[in-house]
């Protein structure tokens, strides 16, 4: 139903006619390009009264129409928007014919498809008095400007009224891109246009009268800004790493490659296709790697035995990505990447030992490391299948032998963790298994050159005498006879094979109170053993001997003795405090409140005894009273002069048998006047009353 240039879907013939255009509604299919004083259709208006004055008006300034009706083009255009619309008006009668510009596959497309696309387009088949069709201009383009690029028409005309144009663009940011010419609506840009800043824009036209009264609309006014093939491909999301298995099938997917290109999507301008540059390294194969032209998919194109990862020059691969849009034409713009493919590497190597066996010499009672245990593996050694764990399989029944990879060379470190003894046995056998931390593939399996055995010589050496038991304890009393046993110690000699013997000696004797028979141990006391001396902690005195064998070189063994104290009443008790001072006028004849203490242990210390001595005159002075086991408390009997008095107090402890000491308790009796006391004559300091008798209100409540 195509005709060469023209669709006819509207055409009717009338018996009478009809004022207007004969036929409303055209369909061609859009050129590459419309080329200038090209025909592009033939339009027929006819008033039916000879169309006296007739004007044609075209809503793209690019197209006119001639008096003939001739639809033409002004200048070469390739992009004139999905419609166009041409206004006539003679003497007589006006009228609106529209051509709908169809791409060239819309041509297969069934009648009532093309029929949708004016329903599409979004505008009314009514009439309207301001025809504002879509505006279509190409980004990018250059000076001059002002650039006339569309018109709005008024179908009743333009006479005494003006065209207003508003929206973002126009009076709203960014303004001063669009404005309109107020007496014929032509539309004009003033500047270059950016698609990717903003793709479109929403403006209203109306018409208002001289005086600014809105007349006809507002009416929408699309401009759309045509992409131009202006930005590269550019690939963001980098770097691109992708990963592959070794002995991978053919095929096999390894990463994919997107790049982004800011155009149009729905054009060619950003429709890309990818190509593989270059790879490197090109060994075994230039081309390893394959990339899928529209998706970006990189796959493996050789065989899994080429995708070995011990026999590659490297295992890494570095293939250079290019993204060129129009669908990879030659005037495509273009844009490169790095992807950088890994070959992973899978467990097909087991660990093979160096050797079959090693030797290892090591001394007696000495631990750590005494061999390394070498071991070959042709896996990547970033990855448990080159990592290496190792076991002791046999002849480490005493558990003695411990073995652990070390993380940088692989190799297994052998170590004593309990020292030998040469005397037990001189030569020890093991047998060591090296495996990997991940599991071997199926077809793999561990071989003999997985084991090999470690032969160890123990060295004998002179080892130290062994003191038995170490600590030594025992318990004595204090202040027994210098000269007195405290025990024999005895030390062995761990080389029975060497028959040597033994002597001793003191090492550490703090307050110097023992001695040591070297050749038979025998402890002895060379000065009176003290419980209260400062050398003696919890009731324990601490020395040290050596034992010190006739090897050469001598070795020495230490032996710690703990002496533990039992007490003895050897310390008489003490008294405090040995001065007192009372107002001479005291009313409260309460003294002073007297302790006792003794070094000795319970039950050689309290309760104690209070006594005064017997005093001397016709009138007994004072006398004491006991508060408890610790405490007695001094008071007088009478008021008495300034004066100083000494009173001879014993006090008496409870060991068996008890033991007295006898101490004066210095008195000063002086004169208080205005809570001052005064005892210049008595030789005392001056002291306040009130702190004299808080100290004794304290101890009184003390002693309870």
């Amino acid at each position: 139903f195509f005709s060469p240039q023209v669709l006819l879907l509207a055409c009717a013939e009338d018996l009478e006619c009809v004022p207007g255009f004969q036929q409303k509604v055209f369909y061609i299919e859009k050129p590459f390009e419309f080329t200038e004083d090209q025909l592009v259709l033939n339009l027929k208006f006819d008033d039916c009264k000879g169309n006296n004055k007739l004007n044609f008006e075209v809503s793209n300034p690019d197209f006119t129409v001639e008096l003939d009706g001739n639809l033409v083009a002004l200048k070469n255009v390739s992009e004139v928007g999905r419609a166009l619309f041409v206004h006539a008006r003679s003497e007589h009668a006006e009228d609106m014919a529209e051509i709908f510009i169809l791409e060239a596959n819309e041509k297969r497309g069934a009648l009532k498809e093309i029929l949708k696309l004016e329903g599409n387009l979004g505008i009314p088949r009514q009439k309207r008095a301001i025809l504002a069709t879509p505006i279509l201009i190409p980004e990018n383009q250059r000076p001059p400007f002002p650039r006339l690029v569309g018109k709005v028409i008024r179908s009743e005309g333009t006479e005494g009224v003006k065209f207003r144009l508003s929206g973002k663009g126009v009076d709203q940011d960014p303004k001063g891109i669009f404005r309109i010419n107020e007496m014929n609506g032509d539309v004009s840009v003033t500047r270059t246009l950016d698609r990717e800043a903003i793709a479109n824009y929403e403006l209203e036209v109306e018409v208002v009268d001289m005086n600014g009264k809105i007349i006809d609309g507002p009416v929408r006014l699309d401009i759309l800004v045509i992409d131009q093939n202006d930005n590269r491909p550019m690939f963001k999301e980098g770097p691109y790493i992708g990963h592959v298995m070794e002995g991978s099938a053919t095929g096999t997917t390894v990463m994919r490659m997107a790049a982004f290109d800011a155009d149009d999507a729905s054009t060619d301008n950003a429709l890309l296709r990818y190509n593989i540059l270059k790879q490197t390294p090109t060994k075994p194969s230039p081309n390893m790697f394959y990339i899928d032209p529209e998706k970006g998919d990189i796959v493996t194109v050789v065989s899994p035995a080429l995708l070995d990862r011990e026999t590659m020059e490297s295992p890494k691969y570095e293939l250079v990505i290019e993204a060129k849009d129009m669908g990879g034409m030659d005037v495509g713009l273009t844009g490169t990447a790095t992807a950088t493919i890994l070959i992973d590497d899978k467990n097909d190597h087991a660990p093979e030992f160096t050797k079959k066996e090693f030797q290892a010499t090591v001394k007696e009672g000495v631990t750590g490391v005494i061999v390394n245990l070498t071991v070959g593996d042709r896996d990547d050694p970033a990855t448990g299948a080159w990592r290496a764990t190792y076991s002791i399989i046999n002849g480490n029944p005493g558990q003695s032998f411990e073995i652990h990879a070390n993380p940088q060379t692989n190799e297994g470190m052998l170590s004593v963790v309990k020292p030998l003894d040469y005397e037990i046995s001189a030569f020890h056998t093991l047998l060591i298994k090296v495996e990997n931390e991940d599991p071997l593939i199926p077809d793999i399996a561990y071989g003999p050159s997985s084991t090999a055995t470690v032969q160890i010589t123990v060295e004998d050496v002179n080892e130290g005498p062994v003191f038995h038991p170490n600590p030594m304890t025992v318990t004595k009393q204090e202040n027994i006879p210098v000269g007195s046993v405290v025990l024999t110690v005895n030390a062995t000699d761990p080389d029975t094979l060497q028959h040597q013997t033994i002597r001793y000696s003191v090492y550490k004797d703090p307050a110097g109170w023992l001695e040591i028979n070297p050749t038979n141990g025998t402890v002895g006391t060379t000065a009176v053993l003290d419980r209260e001396s400062p050398f003696v902690h919890n009731n324990v005195y601490t020395a040290l001997f050596l034992a010190i064998d006739s090897g050469n070189p001598p070795a020495t063994g230490t032996g710690t003795l703990h002496i533990t104290l039992e007490d003895v009443n050897d310390n008489v008790p003490s008294l405090y405090p040995t001065l007192a001072k009372v107002c001479d006028d005291a009313k409260d004849l309460r003294v002073v409140v007297l302790g006792a203490s003794d070094k000795d242990l319970h039950p050689n210390t309290d309760p104690f005894k209070f006594e005064l001595s017997k005093q001397s005159g016709p009138e007994k002075l004072w006398r004491i009273n006991r508060l408890n086991n610790t405490h007695a408390q001094v008071v007088l009997l009478q008021n008495l002069k300034k004066a100083n008095y000494n009173i001879p107090i014993s006090v008496t402890d409870s060991g068996k048998p008890p033991l007295t000491n006898t101490t004066e308790l210095r008195l000063q009796v002086c004169t208080c006047k205005k809570s001052k006391m005064d005892c210049s004559a008595t030789d005392a300091l001056h002291i306040s009353l009130t702190l004299i008798l808080l100290s004794l209100l304290s101890l009184f409540c003390k002693s309870f």
